[in-house]
C-alpha cells in the first residue's frame, strides 16, 4: 500500500465525514455508498451498490464497478450527504404489523418517545397500530407523516368493540372511516356483526385485522367474510377441532387469564391435522394473511428466559417493568402458579404452530410479522427481532424472514407498491446494518453482538442508520436517548 494511496483514502474519508447526514434531518439528496443490498422480495443479497435518495424517495439503485472501488472510486452519484456502507448491509425498513401505541402501562404514564425511539433504533420504519387511543394515534400519524416527530410511519386500525347488532356495526365502520382510520381491528365479535362490519369495511376500502380468541367466530368466518389478516393464531386451530370446541375443564374461566393462557397451550394438539390443512388451504384461496406474532407468547414456554432478557438492564422503563410483573389486573401478566407442565405444553404448542406456519407457506399463504410488544415481557422493537429469530427456528430462511417483515407486511397493508423494497420509486425507508443479518439476525438488535474478528473479540452489530421517509436517524443516538430516559425514570 503506497503513501499516495493512503493519502487519497484519508482525503476521501475526511470529505465524507464532513458530509455525513445529521440525525433527524432530511437532505435534498442522500447517497448510501457501496452497500450490499437485501431487496425485501426474497432474492439473494447483491452488491456493491449505491442507493440515491431524493427527499423521501429512492430515486436510483446503481450497481458499482468493484475494480473502480478498489482504486478509491466513489461512484458516479453526487449528494448533499453520504453514508459509507462499505462492509455493511442495506435492507428495507422493518414493518411491525401488530403494534400498540402506549403512553401508559397499568395506569402509570410512560413517554411515547420511549417507544418511538426504540422502534426506530430497531429498524422499524412502519407500524400498524391495532388498538390504542384512536384520536391520539391519528395525531401521531400526522406528526410522523409531516416529520414533526421522530417516529415510524403509522397506520391506524382502531379496536372495533362489540356492536349490539348489524346496523350498529355498519354505522361504526362508517364512523371510523370518517375519522380517518386506515383499517379496523376486531376481536371478541359475534358472527352476524362480523359479517356486517366486514361487508361495510370492504365497500369503504378498509382492511381488517382479526384477533380471534375463544369466541363464536374462527378462521372459517375470516375466510368467508374476507378478513385481511388473522392475528396471533387462536382462530386457526379452533377451526380444525373435531367436535368444534376445545376440551376445557369444567372450572375453566376465559376471563381468568391464567386459565385462558394455560389452556391456549393445549390448543394445537387438539386440532385435527387433516382439518387444519383444509383451513390453511382455504385461507390461501381467500387471500387471508397470517400475522403470527410468535414472540409475544414465548414467556409461556420459557418464563425464566423472558424475565432475564439482557436489554432489560439498561433499556426497560420502570413503568413497563412494573406492568410485566404477575398481576391479574394487567392484561398478559398471568404467570401466577405457572408450572413446568404449562411450559411443556407450550413447547409442544410452538412446535405444532411452527409446523402449521411452514405448511401455510408451502400452500402459498402470505405470512407477515408483528410483535404485540408492551405485554408479556416483550419490549418494543426487540420483540419484532426476536420474532424473526423464532421464524428461523420454525424453519424459514433468513431471506424469507426479512421478506415477511418487509415486503409481505407491505402487502398486508396494501402498500406493496411503495413500501418494503429497496427499489427506485419506492419510499426511502431503509436500514444500514453493521453486519450481515442473513448470517446472524441478532445483528439487528440495537444492543449489538459480540463476535470474533481477526482473532479478537469485538462488539459490533446493530442498525447504524434507520432512514424513514428519507429522514436518516442515527440508531446509537436514539438508544443513548432511551438509556437516559430510563435512568432518569428509575432515579425518580
Amino acid at each position: 500500500m503506497t503513501l499516495r494511496f493512503l493519502i487519497v483514502c484519508l482525503s476521501i474519508a475526511t470529505a465524507w465525514a464532513q458530509s455525513l447526514p445529521v440525525s433527524g434531518r432530511r437532505v435534498r439528496r442522500l447517497l448510501i455508498h457501496n452497500a450490499t443490498v437485501i431487496d425485501g422480495n426474497g432474492t439473494p443479497a447483491s452488491g456493491p451498490k449505491d442507493i440515491v435518495i431524493e427527499n423521501n424517495t429512492i430515486s436510483d439503485v446503481i450497481a458499482l464497478d468493484p475494480v473502480s472501488l478498489s482504486r478509491g472510486g466513489r461512484g458516479g452519484a453526487q449528494a448533499d450527504a453520504v453514508i459509507d456502507a462499505t462492509g455493511k448491509y442495506v435492507m428495507p425498513g422493518l414493518i411491525n404489523a401488530h403494534a400498540h401505541l402506549q403512553e401508559e402501562r397499568g395506569g402509570k404514564p410512560q413517554p411515547i418517545e420511549y417507544e418511538l425511539d426504540i422502534w426506530l433504533a430497531c429498524g422499524i420504519t412502519t407500524v400498524r397500530d391495532v388498538g390504542s387511543d384512536t384520536k391520539r394515534a391519528l395525531e401521531l400519524r400526522r406528526q410522523s407523516a409531516e416529520g414533526e416527530i421522530a417516529a415510524p410511519r403509522i397506520f391506524v386500525y382502531p379496536m372495533f368493540g362489540r356492536p349490539k347488532d348489524a346496523a350498529a356495526a355498519r354505522a361504526h365502520v362508517r364512523e371510523l372511516k370518517q375519522l380517518g382510520a386506515d383499517g379496523i381491528k376486531i376481536l371478541g365479535i359475534d358472527r352476524d356483526t362480523m359479517q356486517a362490519m366486514e361487508d361495510e369495511a370492504h365497500k369503504l376500502g378498509l382492511r381488517i385485522a382479526h384477533h380471534a380468541g375463544v369466541e363464536e367466530t374462527n378462521a372459517w368466518d375470516d375466510i368467508k367474510f374476507g378478513t385481511t389478516s388473522i392475528e396471533h393464531w387462536y382462530g386457526i386451530p379452533d377451526a380444525a377441532i373435531e367436535d368444534g370446541v376445545q376440551h376445557f375443564p369444567p372450572s375453566y374461566n376465559y376471563n381468568n387469564e391464567t386459565d385462558r393462557f394455560r389452556y391456549a397451550g393445549h390448543l394445537f394438539r387438539e386440532a385435527n391435522p387433516e382439518r387444519l390443512t383444509k383451513v390453511l388451504d382455504a385461507m390461501v384461496q381467500a387471500n387471508v394473511a397470517w400475522d403470527p406474532t410468535m414472540d409475544i407468547y414465548e414467556a409461556s414456554r420459557d418464563l425464566q428466559r423472558a424475565q432475564t432478557q439482557p436489554w432489560f438492564a439498561e433499556y426497560l422503563h420502570p413503568t413497563l417493568e412494573e406492568y410485566f410483573k404477575p398481576n391479574p389486573a394487567n392484561h398478559g401478566s398471568y404467570f401466577i402458579g405457572w408450572t413446568s407442565t404449562d411450559e411443556t405444553y407450550w413447547k409442544e404448542n410452538y412446535r405444532l404452530w411452527m409446523a402449521a406456519l411452514r405448511q401455510f407457506d408451502r400452500l402459498g399463504g402470505l405470512i407477515g410479522m408483528g410483535d404485540d410488544a408492551g405485554f408479556i415481557y416483550q419490549m418494543y422493537g426487540f420483540g419484532l427481532i426476536r420474532g424473526m429469530e423464532l421464524h428461523q427456528e420454525a424453519g424459514f430462511h433468513p431471506l424469507k424472514i426479512i421478506q415477511q417483515a418487509t415486503g409481505n407486511n407491505a402487502r398486508i397493508l396494501g402498500q406493496q407498491d411503495r413500501l418494503g423494497r429497496v427499489r427506485a420509486g419506492w419510499a426511502a425507508d431503509l436500514l444500514v446494518v453493521n453486519g450481515n443479518p442473513l448470517e446472524n439476525l441478532k445483528v439487528l438488535y440495537p444492543s449489538g453482538v459480540d463476535e470474533i474478528q481477526g482473532g479478537k473479540a469485538v462488539h459490533t452489530g446493530g442498525v447504524e442508520w434507520t432512514i424513514k421517509d428519507g429522514i436518516p436517524y442515527h440508531a446509537p443516538e436514539l438508544m443513548a436517548r432511551v438509556k437516559e430516559m430510563v435512568a432518569a425514570a428509575r432515579k425518580r
